[in-house]
C-alpha cells in the first residue's frame, strides 16, 4: 500500500534475498483505493484485497511466468554487474565434501585474525580453475561468482602466509578426507618434477637459476608432485630452483609414508630415469617396498645393450610358451601388420652396485612408426633451418632439432677458420634409429609383466597433471616474491589440480580439460533484478551432465532467488 495527498494505491510486493540481504519488488498493481472498492462490491474491500493477494499467490506459485519489463529509452545502471558465473559451484561442491572448511578452522582457531581463512583459500582454488591470474586480478574476478567473496586484497595476501605455515598438514587432511569420498589407491605412488619461472634477474633463498624445463634464463623453484596409483595428487613439495630434483624424492617419500600412516603398505615406486639413482632404488627395496623406474637405453653398458638389441627371444605379454623374432617378423608385411600394436619384450637380469634388480625391455612397431615419424618431422625443421638460413644456437636436448645439425668452421682451401658450413649430421640419426621402438625399466618386482606395464603407463598422469598446472591453471609466471606467499601459492594451485581431477573422475573421464574448464566459465546467469537469473550459456551434454552428478540444475529459463538459496544450502551438506 502507498498514500499520497490524493489517494491510496494498493500494489503486490515480492520479498527476495540476496547475498543475504533482503529485498522487495513490486509484481503487480493493484489499483488505487476507489478502483478497489469498486472490484470489492459489496464486500469488506480489506478483506476483498486479503483474498485477492491469496488467490494470486495460489496462481503463481513455484512455476509462475515472469513478464519481464524493459525500456529501450532507459540506460543500464553504471558500475553494476549483473552477470554472475555458476560453473563454480560443482567445484565448491567438491571443495566441501573435501571439509577443507574444518581444515582452515582448525588453523583460525591458532591465529586471532579477522578475515574467514576458508573463503579466502576457497575463492584462490575456484578463481584457480576458472579465472587462472594474479592475486590482484584473481581478486577482481572472484567478484563475478554469484556468491559475492567478503574479504579484502590485503586479507588475500596475509591468508596466503598462514596458508604456508600449514602446508604439510593442509595436504594431509585433504588425503584423509578424500578417503571418504573415493578409495585411494597409494599401492602405487608416482613422483616426478618441473619447474616454475619468475620475471626477475636476481636470484634470492627460493628462487635461483636452475635448469629450466622450458629453457627460460629466468630464476626457477623446483615442485616435487606424488600422484597415487588413479591418477589424483598425492602431496606437492617446493625446493630451490637449483637443487638435484634427485635429493628432493627420499626426504618427500618419507613425509608422506609418515604423515599420511602408509607404513603398512607395500608401496611401488614409479619414476622416470632422471630420478634414478642406486640410492633411491635401495630406499625403495626396504620394508617390502618396491621400484618402477624407466630406464634410459642409451646409458646402458654395451654388453647390456648387446643383449637388448638382440632381435630374438622376444616374448608376448600372456604368451609364455612361444618366442618371436622381431627381425623375421619386421621383414613380412603381413606378419608386421598382424603384430603391429602388440607389446613384445624381454627380461635382462642386471645390478646395480647394491640392488638386484630386472631389466625389462618392450618394444612395439607402432610405437617405432611414431618415433620415426617424430624425428623425421625434426629433421625436416633441421633442413629447412639450414635453407633459410635460420640456424641460430646448437640443440641441447632430445627433442630439439637443432641437434641434427652440425657445423664445419673453414676457409675455401679448406683451412680452419671463422666461415662457418651447416649441414645433417647423418651419423646422430643413424645412432637415434637403433632405439625406436625401445623402451626400459628398470624393476625389482617379480611377477605378472602386464601389471608392471600397466604401472608404467600410468605415468602420463603426473606429466597431464603439470601440464594442466602450467598451461590451464596458469601456475606460472609468479607475480609473488615472499618465499612463503610462494609457497601458498603453489599449495592452491595443487588443491585446484586435486579437485579438478576429482570433478574429471566424476565425469567419467569423457570429457577434455579444455571442454570442462571453458564450460564452467561460460556457465553464466544474468540477474533480472526481484525476478531472479537468466542463463546465458549453451545447454550441451556436459552440462547436463553436470547437472546430473551433482543433483542441482541452474539451467532453468529462469532461476528464482529461492532456487539459488536453496543449491547454496545443498552444496554445503
Amino acid at each position: 500500500m502507498s498514500k499520497s495527498k490524493n489517494t491510496t494505491l494498493f500494489y503486490i510486493i515480492k520479498d527476495y534475498t540476496k547475498n543475504g540481504k533482503r529485498s522487495t519488488k513490486i509484481v503487480k498493481r493493484i489499483g488505487n483505493i476507489e478502483d478497489v472498492k469498486i472490484m470489492a462490491g459489496n464486500m469488506d474491500y480489506n478483506i476483498w484485497l486479503k483474498e485477492y493477494v491469496k488467490k494470486f499467490n495460489e496462481e503463481h506459485g513455484h512455476n509462475e511466468t515472469i513478464l519481464i519489463k524493459k525500456n529501450n529509452n532507459r540506460l543500464i545502471e553504471k558500475d553494476v554487474n549483473k552477470l554472475f558465473n555458476v560453473g563454480y559451484l560443482f567445484l565448491e561442491k567438491i571443495y566441501n565434501d573435501l571439509n577443507i572448511k574444518n581444515i582452515c578452522e582448525e588453523i583460525q582457531k591458532k591465529h586471532q585474525f579477522h578475515f574467514d581463512l576458508n573463503e579466502i583459500l576457497s575463492y584462490l582454488v575456484y578463481a584457480r580453475i576458472i579465472y587462472p591470474s594474479s592475486k590482484l586480478e584473481t581478486f577482481k574476478q572472484c567478484k563475478k561468482f554469484i556468491k559475492m567473496p567478503n574479504f579484502e586484497l590485503h586479507d588475500e595476501y596475509r591468508a596466503l602466509s598462514y596458508l604456508a605455515k600449514y602446508l604439510d598438514f593442509i595436504q594431509q587432511e585433504i588425503f584423509n578426507n578424500s578417503k571418504n569420498l573415493i578409495n585411494r589407491n597409494s599401492k602405487v605412488i608416482y613422483y616426478d618434477c618441473t619447474n616454475y619461472f619468475f620475471e626477475i634477474d636476481d636470484e634470492d633463498d627460493l628462487r635461483k637459476y636452475g635448469a629450466s624445463k622450458e629453457h627460460r634464463p629466468n630464476p626457477i623453484v623446483g615442485m616435487g608432485l606424488f600422484m597415487d596409483g588413479d591418477g589424483l595428487p598425492l602431496s606437492m613439495n617446493i625446493y630451490p630452483g637449483n637443487r638435484n630434483e634427485q635429493k628432493t624424492l627420499i626426504p618427500e617419500e618419507t613425509k608422506i609414508v609418515k604423515n599420511f600412516k602408509l607404513e603398512d603398505t607395500k608401496i611401488i615406486l614409479c619414476t622416470d630415469a632422471g630420478l634414478s639413482s642406486d640410492k633411491i632404488k635401495k630406499y625403495n627395496i626396504k620394508d617390502g617396498r618396491a621400484f618402477v623406474i624407466t630406464q634410459s637405453l642409451k646409458k646402458l653398458k654395451s654388453e647390456i645393450k648387446e643383449k637388448v638389441f638382440d632381435k630374438s627371444d622376444w616374448r608376448i605379454v600372456g604368451d609364455l610358451r612361444n618366442v618371436y623374432n622381431i627381425e623375421s617378423i619386421e621383414k613380412d608385411s603381413s606378419l608386421k601388420d598382424k603384430y603391429y600394436d602388440t607389446i613384445f619384450y624381454k627380461i635382462v637380469e642386471c645390478e646395480t652396485q647394491s640392488v638386484k634388480q630386472d631389466l625389462i625391455v618392450t618394444f612395439c612397431f607402432k610405437y617405432l612408426d611414431y618415433c620415426r615419424n617424430i624425428r623425421n618431422n625434426q629433421i625436416e625443421r633441421a633442413r629447412k633451418s639450414i635453407q633459410d638460413n635460420q640456424v641460430t644456437r646448437k640443440g641441447k636436448n632430445q627433442n630439439d632439432y637443432r641437434r641434427f645439425i652440425e657445423s664445419i668452421n673453414s676457409t675455401d682451401d679448406g683451412e680452419v677458420a671463422e666461415n662457418i658450413e651447416y649441414s645433417i649430421n647423418q651419423e646422430k640419426i643413424d645412432e637415434e634409429e637403433k632405439y625406436d621402438g625401445f623402451y626400459a625399466i628398470t624393476t625389482n618386482l617379480v611377477g605378472d609383466i602386464k601389471e608392471i606395464i600397466k604401472i608404467v603407463k600410468g605415468r602420463w598422469e603426473i606429466e597431464e597433471s603439470f601440464r594442466i598446472m602450467k598451461s590451464d591453471f596458469l601456475a606460472r609466471p609468479i607475480n609473488l616474491s615472499r618465499e612463503d606467499r610462494i609457497n601458498a601459492h603453489f599449495l592452491t594451485c595443487f588443491i585446484a589440480l586435486f579437485i579438478y581431477r576429482l570433478l574429471e573422475k566424476k565425469l567419467d573421464y569423457k570429457y577434455t580439460t579444455t571442454q570442462i574448464i571453458n564450460t564452467l566459465k561460460n556457465m553464466n546467469l544474468y540477474e533480472v533484478k526481484g525476478d531472479g537469473y537468466l542463463p546465458t550459456y549453451t545447454r550441451t551434454d556436459l552440462t547436463d551432465e553436470l547437472h546430473e552428478r551433482f543433483d542441482f540444475r541452474t539451467d532453468y529459463e529462469i532461476n528464482t532467488y529461492s532456487d539459488l538459496k536453496k543449491i547454496f544450502k545443498q552444496i554445503k551438506q
